[in-house]
C-alpha cells in the first residue's frame, strides 16, 4: 500500500506494509531511494504517521546521502554517447604525452559507463576509463590517466607505484585528495 508524506516542501511516496510479528516500525530506505516502511499489526495509523513525522529529518539526511541518479535509463544513454568520443579523443592525447615518459605498452582502451571507478589497468596491459573523466577539470583527468597508466608497470599501491606516479605529477597527493570531492560526478 502507497502513502505519502511533505518534507521541506517536497512529497515523498513510501510503501507500507504490516507484518504480523513484527514488534516495531522500521524504516528501509533502498538503493534508489524507494522508501519501505514495516510495522507491526498493532500499530495505529496516526502511530506510524506520527513515528514518520518524527524520522523526516532522518529520512531527508539518509535520501541526501545516496548517489544521485539520473532521471532514466535514457538520459543516462545519451550523457554517454554525448561525451565518449570526447572522452576517447581527450584520453588517448593525455596516455601519450605522458607516455613519453615512461613508455609502457599498453593494449586496448576502452571508454566506458563505470558507476563505481574513474578507471582501471588489466594484467593484459588493457586500460580503461570512465566517460565522466571528460567532464573533470584537466589535472585531475591526468590524475587519473597517469594513475592507470602506472598500473602497466607495478599493478600495486606500494612505494614504487607512487614514485612512478610522482615521476610524471608531483604534486599527485593534492590531485588525488581533490579527486575525491568530485566522486559525486561518478554516480
Amino acid at each position: 500500500m502507497l502513502r505519502k508524506f511533505l518534507h521541506e516542501g517536497r512529497e515523498f511516496e513510501y510503501e507500507y506494509k504490516v507484518f504480523r510479528n513484527a514488534k516495531s516500525i522500521k524504516i528501509i530506505i533502498r538503493p534508489d531511494g524507494r522508501l519501505l516502511v514495516t510495522a507491526p499489526k498493532s500499530a495505529s495509523q496516526k502511530f506510524i504517521s506520527d513515528f514518520i513525522a518524527r524520522k523526516k529529518d532522518w529520512i531527508g539526511e539518509q535520501l541526501k546521502r545516496l548517489p544521485r541518479r539520473k532521471n532514466n535509463e535514457r538520459e543516462a544513454k545519451a550523457e554517454y554517447e554525448k561525451y565518449k568520443l570526447a572522452a576517447r579523443e581527450m584520453i588517448i592525447e593525455r596516455l601519450e604525452h605522458f607516455n613519453q615518459r615512461y613508455n609502457f605498452v599498453f593494449k586496448k582502451i576502452s571508454i566506458r559507463n563505470q558507476s563505481s571507478r574513474w578507471g582501471s589497468c588489466s594484467k593484459s596491459g588493457n586500460l580503461s576509463f570512465n566517460y565522466k573523466l571528460a567532464l573533470l577539470p584537466p589535472a585531475l583527468a591526468d590524475y587519473v590517466i597517469v594513475h592507470e597508466l602506472c598500473h602497466l608497470k607495478e599493478f600495486n599501491h606500494s612505494p614504487r607505484f607512487w614514485k612512478l606516479v610522482e615521476v610524471a605529477l608531483p604534486d599527485y597527493k593534492l590531485r588525488r585528495k581533490a579527486l575525491k570531492v568530485e566522486k559525486s560526478l561518478i554516480k
